[in-house]
């Protein structure tokens, strides 16, 4: 699995590394539909990322035992997670890549793209992720694209997605997040 799929390389049987959103527009995109142009930073460069920095271990530190009902605790938890995202190295490689994929979008100009969260789990028939995790509008360098994805990352442990996923039974280390970058469009 790569770190980086273009729109045009994407399925629907492709869920699992782009989510649902990802998948869609890959859909749209081999149908010829004039879909903006992007990319999608996959699902496997963000379970590589918990690996990297062993977030993974921070993470299910701050959830065991968690009982999701107790908001304090549920938003205390939260917090410490986002911030450990926020805060950890991304490996140098991905970073790279990740730039290296906004400038082939962009050209030798910048250009405003959404960094928008697809949840590997979201609009399954018995479960619905939409809405849990954040987009970011108007974003314009490679750096801000990679801060972004980050953020997005980190919005997969907002109280919300936290509380839906203990809720559902569904592990937090099963449901990934893939991020796409895309292209904006002025109205």
């Amino acid at each position: 699995m790569k770190n980086i799929l273009w729109f045009s390389e994407i399925r629907k049987e492709d869920i699992p590394s782009v989510g649902g959103k990802g998948a869609n527009l890959g859909e749209l995109t081999s149908f010829g539909i004039p879909v903006p142009p992007g990319f999608v930073v996959s699902s496997k460069a963000y379970f590589d990322f918990l690996k990297f920095g062993s977030l993974g271990e921070k993470i299910s530190h701050e959830l065991k035992g968690l009982s999701v009902k107790d908001s304090a605790k549920l938003m205390e938890a939260s917090t410490k997670i986002k911030t450990a995202i926020l805060t950890s190295a991304i490996p140098k490689a991905l970073k790279d890549e990740i730039r290296e994929s906004y400038h082939r979008l962009s050209g030798i100009h910048d250009v405003l793209v959404a960094v928008r969260s697809s949840a590997t789990a979201e609009d399954l028939p018995n479960a619905s992720f939409a809405g849990q995790q954040e987009t970011y509008l108007n974003v314009k360098s490679a750096d801000q694209v990679v801060e972004s994805v980050r953020k997005c990352w980190a919005s997969l442990f907002e109280p919300r997605a936290i509380f839906y996923r203990e809720d559902m039974g569904f592990d937090h280390f099963k449901v990934g997040l893939a991020a796409v970058v895309q292209k904006m469009v002025e109205s």
